[in-house]
């Protein structure tokens, strides 16, 4: 079934307006009496049916019901930026699992490094692939993608407990990572890692270092890795 986001939803009538109406109305074809599904962000799915359909789409709300499919853990990613598109895989992919936000940071070792007003808009990009991913995937929220960061300005804005994927070595995920968790960071470098001095700021700052096997992973492979892993073990996956 369709699904949309929309505003807070309080009374019995939603209304949808750009894109959202267009793709109802054209793309999809849908016509009054069909039903979609609609969610506010605010853990709750709703049943509705079309109304009307136009430039706006007119949606009675018939059913509520909370949202199944948030993991109760909240992880945050703060991936060093790729180059060319990984970036944007990364974003899909990460939402498709469950991450509830993800932070360009600029590393010593990337290689893209856009201008601010080139940044400005990636980000915009890349915050509407990650409302795709929220829309099929079936997610109660649309997470959110953050400006680019400094890594001293990351490690200040990370979770208390947070980790860092390191080929040089670390903990297994299994030692650091609980069924009691309820919110991780992950710093992922880019491709070619992370400095031995960017490491050592980094467990400074109070963050772990982890290990994903003896065998290097590719910067887009590494995120997707790690979270499923991390969610599986705290009993989300």
């Amino acid at each position: 079934m369709p699904r949309f986001f929309t505003a807070p939803i309080a009374g019995e009538r939603a209304l949808l307006s750009g894109e959202d109406a267009a793709h109802i109305t054209r793309s999809l074809r849908l016509r009054p009496g069909e039903q979609i599904t609609l969610c506010d962000g605010s853990g709750y799915d709703y049943l509705g049916e079309i109304l009307t359909v136009g430039d706006s789409v007119e949606v009675l709300i018939r059913e509520k019901f909370s949202n199944k499919s948030e993991p109760r853990a909240r992880i945050t990613l703060f991936q060093a930026l790729p180059k060319s598109d990984k970036m944007e895989w990364i974003i899909q992919k990460s939402v498709e699992l469950g991450a509830v936000k993800i932070v360009p940071v600029l590393t010593s070792r990337c290689v893209s490094r856009p201008d601010a007003k080139s940044m400005a808009k990636k980000v915009e990009r890349y915050q509407k692939i990650a409302t795709e991913a929220a829309k099929q995937s079936g997610r109660g929220i649309i997470p959110t993608v953050c400006p680019l960061l400094t890594l001293e300005q990351a490690a200040k804005a990370c979770p208390q407990k947070s980790l860092v994927f390191y080929e040089g070595g670390g903990k297994r995920l299994c030692e650091l990572v609980s069924p009691e968790d309820t919110e991780w960071g992950i710093f992922v470098g880019s491709e070619g890692g992370f400095s031995a001095e960017e490491i050592s700021f980094l467990q400074s700052s109070g963050v772990r270092t982890a290990t994903l096997g003896a065998r290097i992973l590719r910067c887009e492979t590494a995120p997707i890795c790690g979270i499923s892993v991390m969610l599986s073990l705290m009993g989300d996956i």
